[in-house]
């Protein structure tokens, strides 16, 4: 080999070496770069989490980390009823989510209602309004000689009509609570507005007026009534029960095998203190297949606080199915809406609950009321 060729391939064999050397570089220097990139991602991960599990944005009483659809929530409400405003400045009026120190729970007072929701018929409907045929008479059979003619018969029908109604409320938060507030606000004020709606709802299922809400059953005339034994009392003279007795059998027998009592707490004592003339209480703690309730003559006992007191002429007790006697239709489930704009001036946001919902008496022979004597 000459010299020429062996200089020629020294050089090449160098300019190979530095080109690996560039691409070794630039290597490197991608790698770098990347791993760079994945630090930062990491650090913001790590400080994302962070800042999403700080302390307060979940109950103090829920045992998992908030999901997704519940952040969601909480951001829409902070960023985008009578009237009472949350702000910051007024500890009364919402202050104390927002302390320097924080324990999320919060006390509320103890609202009761009648849960008439858990024991009537519920049906969806996407309208308006529901109208629901019933029979009002049926055949009449007759017995007919072998060659006499055949008497006729016919059926008589009508309807129900359920209006649906609209249950609505807003509360005005400020903004700074919304922004400061360790609470979780989305939680706070679905708990608030379900709880205001259930109770508005349950009380318009008992005594509504049809007017603005759904019809209650004990403004219902097709119901009928048994009357007490005594004039201003559920027990007669002698302090026997004989009217809730015929109450009882008052119902026809198919409706009885699922039938409730229903009554508030203050007939219920009344109830509970009536003895039969062995001197035995009639009614039991013992519940239906050993559950633990207050049954009466074998039916369990459900409190309602919208039913009224025992006084002359009132109906204090109702007896019957409900499943078959009341219905309730579901137009719109409680939604709640976020208006920045409305009160933007004044520094806060308001929210909007809803809900539209029909209720009715459905088959008036499947309940009966007790009525206190007048005289």
């Amino acid at each position: 080999m000459t010299t020429a060729t062996t200089a020629r391939l020294e050089t090449k064999a160098a300019d190979d070496f530095a080109h690996v050397e560039i691409a070794l570089a630039r290597l490197a220097e991608t790698v770098n770069t990347k791993s760079a990139a994945n630090d930062n991602l990491k650090g913001r991960l790590d400080a994302l989490e962070l800042k999403i599990n700080r302390h307060g944005l979940v109950a103090a009483n829920d045992n998992n980390a908030a999901g997704p659809e519940r952040k969601a929530f909480d951001s829409y409400l902070r960023r985008g009823e009578e009237t009472k405003t949350l702000r910051v400045a007024d500890d009364t009026a919402g202050g104390f989510f927002a302390p320097e120190y924080f324990q999320a729970e919060l006390d509320r007072n103890l609202v009761l209602f009648s849960p008439i929701r858990a024991l009537a018929r519920v049906i969806p409907t996407s309208s308006g309004a529901v109208l629901w045929p019933n029979r009002q008479s049926g055949m009449t059979a007759q017995w007919t000689g072998e060659t006499a003619p055949r008497p006729s018969t016919t059926m008589t029908f009508g309807e129900r009509r359920y209006t649906v109604r609209e249950l609505s409320a807003y509360v005005d938060v400020s903004n700074q609570m919304l922004e400061d507030a360790e609470m979780d606000i989305g939680a706070m004020l679905n708990f608030e507005f379900a709880e205001s709606f259930g109770q508005a709802e349950s009380a318009a299922f008992v005594n509504g007026a049809s007017i603005l809400s759904p019809a209650g059953f004990m403004q219902d005339t097709t119901i009928g009534y048994t009357a007490s034994g005594s004039p201003g009392a559920i027990a007669d003279a002698n302090g026997q029960a004989d009217g809730i007795i015929d109450l009882y059998h008052s119902v026809k027998t198919p409706y009885r095998a699922n039938a409730v009592w229903g009554m508030n707490s203050n007939t219920l004592s009344a109830v509970r203190k009536l003895k039969d003339k062995n001197g035995d209480y009639l009614a039991s703690m013992q519940g239906v297949n050993n559950a633990p309730a207050t049954t009466l003559l074998g039916r369990p006992i459900v409190e309602m606080p919208d039913m009224p007191d025992v006084a002359v002429g009132s109906f204090p007790i109702i007896f019957g199915e409900f499943g078959a006697g009341y219905r309730i239709f579901d137009r719109v489930a409680l939604s709640i809406m976020r208006d920045p704009y409305t009160q933007a001036s004044n520094g806060l946001t308001r929210f909007w609950g809803r809900r539209r919902v029909a209720g009715g008496v459905g088959k008036a022979e499947a309940l009966r009321k007790l009525k206190v004597a007048v005289s």
